[in-house]
C-alpha cells in the first residue's frame, strides 16, 4: 500500500512485538494490530487535522500541488461545504499557466455558489492572488482560497512562483496564508514522498490532502508523508462529486485500510 521500506518495516517490529506479548494470535488480532500501528503513526507529532481559522478577518487557505493531482477538484469541494456551513467564501485563480484552469474554477465557484476573483491567461499569478486578497477583504469574505499552478515538481521556476505568491498574501494580510495545503494523488505511491519535499522547502505546508482514494490504490503513502514531513492530514477526496470529500479520521482509515 505505498508505506514505504520505513514505514513499513516499523510496522512489521511493533506486531512482532505483539505476537511475541501473545497479544496476536489470529489474523483478526493480527489486523487490529496492523490498524492500531498505522493509527499510531498518523497520530505521531503534528497531526491535528483541524483547518486553523483567522479570528480577526477572513482566513487565507493557499492550494499547492502538481497538475493532476487534483488541486482544483478540491478547492470546489471545500468551498461547498464552507458554504454550507454558511461562510462567504472566495476563489482566486492564481494558476494564469492553463487558461483551462482558470475556467475549471469558475465553473466549480458557480457549482458551489461562492465569489470568484481570475486574471487573464498569462498573468502575474502573484497579482491574481493578491487580488484575491483584497477583493475577499473588500466582500467581507470569511474563507479565500487561492489556486496554484500545478507544473512538475522538479520545475525551479514554479517553487520560486509560490514562494512569491506566499510573500505577496502575506503583505496585504500580515499572518496569510493561514493554511498552505498540499494536494497529493493517493494513486502514485512513492513520487508523492518526492512532491511532498519539494513542495515543503519553498514554502510552509501545514496540511496534506489526499485525492482520488476510491480508486484502487489504499493510499499508505499518507502515512509516510506525514511521518517525513510531521505534517497533519487533513481531508481525503473519495471521487468527483461535490460531496465527496471528508475530514481525515486517522483511526477510520487505519481501519479500512487493513479491512480490504
Amino acid at each position: 500500500s505505498d508505506f514505504g521500506v520505513p514505514t513499513a518495516l516499523a510496522l512489521v517490529a511493533e506486531v512482532e512485538r505483539r505476537h511475541k506479548r501473545g497479544e496476536v494470535k489470529t489474523e483478526v488480532e493480527f489486523r487490529k494490530a496492523l490498524a492500531e500501528g498505522v493509527e499510531a503513526a498518523l497520530k505521531k507529532g503534528n497531526s491535528d487535522p483541524a483547518l486553523r481559522f483567522n479570528r480577526s478577518g477572513p482566513t487565507v487557505l493557499l492550494v499547492v500541488g502538481v497538475n493532476g493531482a487534483g488541486k482544483t477538484t478540491f478547492i470546489g469541494k471545500l468551498s461547498a461545504a464552507f458554504q454550507k456551513e454558511g461562510k462567504k467564501v472566495l476563489l482566486g485563480a492564481a494558476d494564469t499557466f492553463r487558461a483551462g484552469a482558470i475556467d475549471q474554477l469558475r465553473v466549480w465557484a458557480e457549482r458551489a455558489g461562492v465569489d470568484f476573483v481570475g486574471g487573464a491567461p498569462g498573468s502575474d499569478p502573484a497579482s491574481v492572488a493578491f487580488d484575491a486578497v483584497e477583493a475577499g477583504i473588500t466582500r467581507g469574505a470569511d474563507v479565500i482560497i487561492v489556486d496554484t499552478a500545478g507544473r512538475l515538481h522538479t520545475s525551479d521556476d514554479l517553487m520560486t512562483e509560490l514562494r512569491k505568491i506566499h510573500r505577496v498574501i502575506g503583505k496585504r494580510l500580515p499572518e496569510a496564508p493561514h493554511e498552505i495545503l498540499l494536494v497529493l494523488d493517493g494513486t502514485i505511491g512513492q513520487n508523492a514522498l518526492a512532491q511532498a519535499r519539494t513542495f515543503s522547502a519553498a514554502v510552509p505546508v501545514t496540511g496534506i490532502v489526499v485525492t482520488k482514494l476510491d480508486g484502487t490504490a489504499k493510499g499508505g503513502i499518507v502515512v509516510a508523508v506525514h511521518e517525513t514531513l510531521d505534517v497533519p492530514i487533513k481531508f481525503v477526496g473519495l471521487g468527483e462529486q461535490i460531496g465527496d470529500l471528508e475530514a481525515f479520521d486517522a483511526g477510520e482509515y487505519a481501519r479500512e485500510l487493513v479491512e480490504a
